[in-house]
């Protein structure tokens, strides 16, 4: 590996030094454990997320926000490869609330690093790095302005993936920035059981603010159980969960679809 990355990891890094603030909801745009996936250099990529709440939260918690209760998100995730194992992607997140309305709810930026994984196919350790800045309207996140930082781990081989993310993120608007962060965490284990098919479990737990963590009840713990396929020009992502705590939504289904060129 070349000594380049340090060209690209001020970018990474950029945005970490604004962060200091209280919790804020968060938009259900993208359900995912990030792996490591990445767009050679040079390549393009276009995925889109799909989720609908079942049965979940419909009390604002805070005025005029929009509840995820029977609502669906849409988000096109653009991607494009860049040299030393970075990839810059941009997202358009947009949904239906309840009342079937739809909105644009604004746009996020973000830098992967991947640094350490194994050749396409093989086996081996991965870790990395994901950031994002978001510019998302009131009635999704109380903070408008907000960042996420997603330390990225696991082990992969042939027929096993086994991985996990650690998610930071702060918002940045005026009036939100003198806490500790948010703190969020998610696994992934999956099998494989056919050529190009993989079965297996997600966990994500939205544990709230660092500074005061509520009680385990209180926070957001859901599973869910995903099957990839990654059989071209068909690739995606299709998972049904269902959330363990009181301050998770009841079920959720969600889809990851790639967009063949």
């Amino acid at each position: 590996m070349s000594s380049r990355p340090f060209l690209h990891a001020p970018l990474l890094c950029l945005t970490l030094a604004l962060a200091s603030a209280p919790a804020f909801a968060a938009l259900y745009d993208e359900i995912q454990v990030y792996t490591d996936d990445l767009n050679a250099p040079g390549v393009f990529g276009l995925e889109m997320h799909v989720n609908t709440t079942l049965t979940g939260r419909s009390t604002p918690d805070y005025p005029g926000e929009s509840t995820p209760d029977h609502g669906w998100r849409t988000t096109a995730e653009f991607s494009y490869g860049l040299p030393d194992n970075f990839e810059a992607g941009f997202y358009l997140p947009a949904l239906f609330d309840a009342a079937g309305r739809y909105a644009l709810a604004g746009e996020k930026l973000r830098l992967k690093w991947m640094p350490v994984h194994p050749e396409e196919g093989g086996a081996g350790w991965y870790w990395g790095a994901n950031t994002e800045l978001a510019d998302i309207k009131r009635q999704y996140v109380e903070s408008r302005w907000g960042e996420e930082l997603r330390l990225i781990g696991g082990y992969r081989t042939p027929e096993w993936l086994l991985g996990g993310n650690v998610v930071p993120s702060w918002p940045l608007s005026s009036g939100f920035r003198q806490a500790a962060p948010d703190m969020e965490l998610s696994f992934k284990a999956s099998h494989k059981v056919a050529s190009g098919i993989d079965l297996g479990l997600e966990y994500y737990a939205e544990l709230g603010p660092t500074s005061h963590l509520p009680s385990f009840n209180q926070q957001a713990h859901s599973l869910f159980l995903a099957i990839d396929v990654d059989r071209k020009p068909f690739v995606f992502n299709l998972g049904i969960g269902r959330g363990l705590t009181a301050g998770a939504d009841g079920w959720t289904i969600k889809a990851i679809i790639e967009v063949p060129f």
